[in-house]
């Protein structure tokens, strides 16, 4: 994990000074909120609908157990007792006084955190898989040093801090997509090619009103050429992207009204430009950073006590079976630790949980948690001898739920109980699907299956490549959800289909049923996800199960 320099924390120090000083003015009334709205976007904080909402950038998605404790004491000190993880693997207060938030930046820099670039139209936190460097076999490289880099020059980047919109981009060094790279205004995704390490290049991807997926612009670029063709491409959005209509101002629009090659060749010449000015301070910035990302010095680890427990307790075992995955070394496991609960908020944690995470964290897991873009924590490298002791723990917490990639492991934001611009509920769509499919016992039968929930055309919940994707919206001042089906975050990436009319809020759990339980009599065995049975027989006998009004009607 990389380590704050001396420049780090009194850049840090400084920055959150600055913004102290502009709270004060607004408080005082020296500041309209037309003024501070700008300042306030740089450091994270929204207004929401009944409180301004903090979020809080959490690197590639990478902690230690010291920045969690202070992520809870945050959430206990100055919020309701509780965080929100992000699909952006970041985390949300969403009750700070105004007043308050100065402090709250002053404690997260105790720890090396901060809140810059999290909200506005910047570079945003950049993202990356949340198995990195443990998930092994599929790994051509670890990405996490690559992330930071970009993150460490994306930070307060003189071009780059009033774009036409924001930008987003994600960075995977395996071909197995866990970090929905295509959905990103920049995909980067380490390669080889005849020996040599490099980077395929996605650009143009977004979800939002308009979801397209990103398209190669480079198909392998040289290592040391990273940083200044990255530059590159947000220079020529930069330039091209649309500021008259901010519904058209994404890079995915930039790229779709002129057009991929053109768009390639603008890239290469000012490339071209660039890459003599880095000099190579660029790659000497990254042999510095590497080292702090080596693997930790894993012990050896018996089996013996995890394998009798696996035996002879059923729940362990349903646990294990769900929520851990395999390790580059046979004798330790990647935990996921899930955030949804039957019934409760998808991705919240509260104080007492993030204690408890830290805690398991620092004392079998080698001091580093990941927060994953579907609202999860992740435990990346756990001694299976360990792995009893540490779902006990869990369990205590209300944290041992046994659903990572099941039909109630739901990714949602906040919706309507909390966004401005939110125009439905998402939370309590979620709730009720989860507490639904736990009253029919039926989530392990399903097997994996993604649904993702947006309370808005925003599509902060991913709604676009869930396998079902419920999209709420407004007509005529009633909550509206629709559905879309087939979509897809990983390697073989796909925009869903939508299935037809929207629902209202009383009818869309009912829909959702009849839709899951319906695809268990379609699939041909139960090895056939759900993703898989729709790819194999099309939309029609979906569509069926969801609207049998109409083929009732149709007969």
């Amino acid at each position: 994990m990389y380590s704050y320099t001396d420049f780090d924390r009194a850049f840090l120090a400084e920055r959150n000074r600055q913004f102290r000083a502009q709270v004060e003015r607004r408080i005082d009334g020296s500041l309209t909120e037309d003024e501070f709205k700008p300042l306030r976007l740089m450091n994270g904080v929204y207004l929401q609908l009944h409180a301004y909402m903090l979020r809080v950038a959490i690197p590639y998605g990478t902690l230690n157990s010291a920045q969690m404790r202070q992520l809870a004491l945050l959430a206990e000190k100055w919020d309701k007792g509780y965080g929100h993880f992000t699909t952006r693997q970041n985390i949300q207060y969403n009750w700070p006084k105004l007043s308050d938030i100065p402090d709250m930046l002053d404690a997260l820099a105790e720890v090396n955190l901060h809140a810059i670039q999290t909200s506005g139209n910047t570079i945003r936190n950049v993202t990356s898989d949340h198995f990195a460097a443990a998930a092994a076999a599929d790994e051509v490289a670890d990405p996490l040093p690559v992330a930071e880099l970009l993150r460490q020059w994306s930070t307060d980047h003189p071009e780059f801090q009033f774009l036409p919109r924001k930008f987003k981009i994600a960075v995977i060094g395996a071909p197995n997509d866990r970090a929905v790279v295509k959905s990103h205004d920049i995909g980067v995704e380490i390669t080889e090619q005849d020996g040599q390490r490099g980077y395929r290049i996605h650009v143009g991807g977004g979800l939002g009103r308009t979801p397209m997926l990103g398209k190669v612009v480079r198909e392998f670029l040289p290592k040391a050429d990273l940083l200044p063709y990255l530059e590159a491409i947000v220079s020529v959005y930069n330039l091209l992207g649309r500021r008259d209509n901010k519904y058209k101002a994404r890079i995915k629009i930039t790229v779709h009204e002129n057009g991929l090659e053109k768009i390639r060749d603008l890239v290469e010449e000012r490339f071209a430009l660039l890459k003599s000015q880095f000099g190579g301070v660029d790659q000497e910035m990254l042999a510095a950073i590497e080292p702090q990302f080596a693997a930790p010095d894993f012990r050896d680890a018996a089996t013996g006590a995890f394998e009798a427990a696996y035996s002879n307790d059923p729940t362990f075992r349903s646990w294990v079976d769900t929520n851990i995955a395999a390790h580059r070394r046979a004798d330790h496991a990647i935990v996921s630790i899930s955030l949804k609960a039957h019934g409760k908020t998808p991705g919240d944690a509260t104080g007492a949980q993030m204690r408890v995470m830290a805690d398991l964290a620092e004392e079998h897991a080698y001091d580093e948690l990941r927060i994953s873009h579907e609202q999860n924590v992740i435990l990346p490298h756990v001694p299976k001898d360990a792995l009893p002791q540490l779902y006990r723990a869990l369990k205590a917490e209300g944290l041992g739920t046994a659903n990572i990639g099941l039909v109630s492991d739901i990714i949602a934001c906040p919706g309507m109980d909390y966004c401005a611009l939110a125009t439905a509920r998402s939370i309590p769509i979620a709730q009720e699907i989860a507490t639904r499919f736990d009253e029919l016992k039926l989530e392990h039968e399903i097997g994996d299956l993604k649904i993702k929930i947006s309370g808005c055309i925003n599509a902060c919940g991913h709604p676009h490549v869930g396998h079902i994707g419920i999209l709420g919206l407004d007509r005529a001042g009633v909550e509206n959800y629709q559905i879309t089906l087939g979509g897809d975050g990983t390697e073989t990436a796909s925009i869903g289909t939508r299935a037809g009319p929207g629902f209202s809020a009383d009818e869309i759990v009912p829909a959702i049923e009849r839709l899951v339980v319906g695809y268990l009599d379609l699939r041909n065995d139960a090895d056939e996800t759900f993703l898989q049975a729709y790819r194999r027989l099309g939309a029609e006998p979906f569509k069926a199960l969801l609207y049998p009004e109409a083929r009732e009607k149709a007969a």
